[in-house]
Formats: structure tokens, C-alpha cells, sequence
């Protein structure tokens, strides 16, 4: 598009201003204007292949040092995007209008184009500054950043705060016993259920008096045949176009209305810091960080959100959402096994569990202990040495740097 629209104006553009006004020429010299624009030209074409060269590297790198699934979201940013067509725009503009420097013999340069080939190369550098500043997302700490703050985001939407979740409604005595009357399944290579619209889903149900079952849950990937609603109680049948419509699908899982594929990759980043390929346990601890701040968001929230009724307190949706023992199963099982010999991870963890405990409502309490638990188990697996499984028990948000507390004995 930016290559199709620079031709357009690179062909049209100096012809009308050289036939409709001829009195506006610059200041400049025809051979330092074309000096100039020979200069923006090649120079403009070389840049575009060593940057993104350079670019495409890091990605590739970064893509087996952090998550390819994360990566990817750089490689889409819509800044490379328009880098690459503002890039080829001033290549292709200066060239153009190199045509009409010095047209007729006439010794006139058109005084807009000129400007307009400044203008485009001003703009080139800033979109060189911007896309060095995207590939600076790369580093592994604004990466860690970038994914916790995606998934802040999920969860501030998608969940209220426990205190003031809304009473749960009387449910209807007869919503489980409703026969199924209609099943609706993907058709089409694998995909994944990247968003549910709920309140359309809800709303089509109370208009037809069923209950809607949504059975593939945000982040599933669903094959052929694979069953996405299932409808009870129902009359008549449902569009099924109409209940297509309301399950986003794409090829990838996406942050939308799914905060454990922000986990997902976190966690991703921490075991691959803690493979014998890479050995590094302080990105692992960094990526606990997120994971912490991520799981005391939600634990102060209302996680039973699967069910939705009618004004009546009538069942008419059911959606599969991830409980709490869901999410702490994600964040912490895989770190707990990569990285049971490591002494800074196992303190990073007990640090982790110690404050969730003391900071989340009570009813989070239960799963947090057990999780003291497994780590206590995974402590005395693998060390054998009295002191180094106290070491390891201790409690230190560093890691290894200021333990807050002495295990019970």
C-alpha cells in the first residue's frame, strides 16, 4: 500500500504542480537537488536492508532464547509494519522525482516536491527511532514487562474485585436436567477460541428460552468435529451462524479474555532460563516477579464467572473459565520442577507463596499451604545436605540476597 500510493503521487503529483504551478520552484540548485535526492535514494534503500536484516536476527534469536509465541507479537508490531513502507516510500519518491529536477533543461527543482522528499525522510527517522525502540522490547526484563502488563490488562477486564462481586442468584431447579438439543462443531483446519461474547451468547439464549453450554474454554484448540456449544431446553434450533459469530477463532491464542496465556509465556521464559542449554535462575526469579504480581490480582478477585442468568436467577450460559488452583497449577508447577536445584528459584518461590498467603482473603489460604507443601517436598528431593535444604527453604523475593525468614525445623 505505502509502495502503490507513493507511485501514485510520485507520477501525478510534480506533473500537476509543473502544469498548475509553474511559479513555485525552489531555492536549490537542479544538481544539488539532484545530488540530494540521489543521496536520500540509495542511501534510504541501504538502510531499509541493514535494519530489518539486523531486526529479523534479534526476533529470531529472542524467539529461541524467550517464547516464539511472544515474539511473534514484536515481528506484528504495526511500527515494522510502516518502518518498511515509509522506508520504501522515500526510496521510491526521490527517485520519482528525480525525473522532474531540472525538467525541460529549465534549471527549476518544483518546490513541493522537494519538500515533500524532507518531509518523508524526516519522518523515516522517526520511524527509525520507534522501531528501535520496539526491538528494544526485546530486552529480556521489558519483555517480562510487556507480557505481565497484557495480562493486567485480561484480568482488570475480565474480573471484578472479590468484595464486590454481585450476589449469586437462586439457580433455576431444572437447569442441569435439560436434555441436549443441538451441538454445534468447528468445520475447518485447527484453530484456536481466542475470545467469547458472552452477553450475545446470554442474550440470544434468554430470547429462545435454552441454556447455552459453551465447551471449548479461551485458549483451547479446537479440530474438526470438535464440539464449541452445545444448547439444552430448546424448541427450536439455533443459528448456528449466530453462535459462530459469538466465539472469536483464530490461528493463535491472543491476551484477549485469556490471562493464563500471559502466565503461559512468562512461564515459557522462566524455564527456558532455567534449561542446562541456557542456566540462568535470575531471569527465572524476574519472571516470578510477574507471576506473583499476576496471582495477587488474581486471587482479590471473583474467579467464578462461568455461569450467567437471566433477570429470573434462570441458568441460560455456562462458560469454562480457569479456577484459582487452575492458575497457581500454571504458574508455579513447571518453574517448581525446573528449577528444584536451584537454591535462588526455591527461595524466590517460598518468598512468592509466603506473601500471597499473607496478602489474598482467606479461602486462597487452603491451595497456597498446599503449595508450601509441594515445595517443601520438591526442597528435600534434591538436597541432600542439612544446611543446603535450609538455604533452600528460606524465603528471599532476590532470590539470594536478604532471606526474611527461618524455616520451621
Amino acid at each position: 500500500m505505502y509502495a502503490s500510493a507513493t507511485l501514485i503521487v510520485g507520477m501525478l503529483g510534480p506533473r500537476l504542480e509543473h502544469d498548475w504551478l509553474p511559479q513555485l520552484v525552489s531555492n536549490i540548485s537542479a544538481p544539488a537537488a539532484m545530488a540530494i535526492c540521489s543521496a536520500v535514494s540509495s542511501g534510504m534503500i541501504a538502510l531499509t536492508g541493514i535494519v530489518f536484516s539486523l531486526a529479523f536476527v534479534m526476533v529470531q534469536f529472542s524467539a529461541t532464547a524467550y517464547s516464539p509465541r511472544l515474539v511473534l507479537w514484536v515481528a506484528q508490531d504495526p511500527v515494522i509494519s510502516h518502518a518498511l513502507g515509509l522506508f520504501t516510500s522515500t526510496f521510491l519518491y526521490s527517485l520519482l522525482f528525480m525525473i522532474w529536477i531540472d525538467r525541460e533543461a529549465a534549471g527549476t527543482v518544483p518546490l513541493l516536491g522537494s519538500w515533500l522528499v524532507l518531509a518523508l525522510l524526516l519522518g523515516s527517522m522517526g520511524m527509525f527511532i520507534a522501531l528501535i525502540h520496539r526491538i528494544g522490547l526485546l530486552q529480556v526484563n521489558r519483555m517480562l514487562i510487556f507480557t505481565g502488563d497484557r495480562g493486567r490488562r485480561a484480568i482488570g477486564e475480565m474480573y471484578s474485585a472479590i468484595g464486590h462481586a454481585s450476589p449469586e442468584p437462586v439457580p433455576a431447579a431444572d437447569s442441569g436436567q435439560r436434555p441436549v438439543t443441538q451441538t454445534v462443531t468447528h468445520v475447518g483446519r485447527p484453530q484456536v477460541i481466542q475470545a467469547i461474547d458472552v452477553q450475545e451468547l446470554r442474550q440470544y439464549a434468554i430470547e429462545t428460552d435454552a441454556l447455552i453450554e459453551v465447551v471449548a474454554a479461551v485458549g483451547d484448540t479446537v479440530l474438526e468435529v470438535s464440539p464449541l456449544v452445545r444448547v439444552r431446553g430448546s424448541r427450536i434450533p439455533l443459528d448456528e451462524v449466530r453462535l459462530r459469530r459469538a466465539l472469536v477463532i483464530g490461528d493463535e491464542r491472543t491476551f484477549e479474555q485469556d490471562p493464563k496465556y500471559a502466565l503461559r509465556i512468562v512461564v515459557d521464559i522462566a524455564i527456558k532460563a532455567l534449561s542446562p542449554a541456557i542456566n540462568d535462575p535470575t531471569t527465572a526469579v524476574q519472571a516470578l516477579d510477574q507471576i506473583e504480581d499476576l496471582l495477587i490480582r488474581l486471587g482479590r478477585c471473583s474467579l467464578d464467572i462461568g455461569e450467567y442468568r437471566d433477570e429470573r436467577g434462570g441458568l441460560r450460559l455456562s462458560v469454562s473459565f480457569p479456577t484459582w488452583d487452575d492458575f497457581l497449577l500454571l504458574a508455579l508447577d513447571e518453574i517448581r520442577s525446573c528449577g528444584a536445584q536451584s537454591v535462588q528459584v526455591m527461595r524466590r518461590m517460598n518468598a512468592l507463596i509466603r506473601n500471597l498467603r499473607e496478602v489474598l482473603p482467606p479461602e486462597r489460604g487452603p491451595a497456597l499451604d498446599s503449595w508450601k507443601k509441594r515445595l517443601g517436598r520438591s526442597v528435600a528431593r534434591n538436597f541432600e545436605d542439612a544446611e543446603e535444604k535450609q538455604d533452600a527453604s528460606v524465603a528471599d523475593r532476590q532470590g539470594l540476597g536478604i532471606g526474611e525468614e527461618t524455616p520451621e525445623r
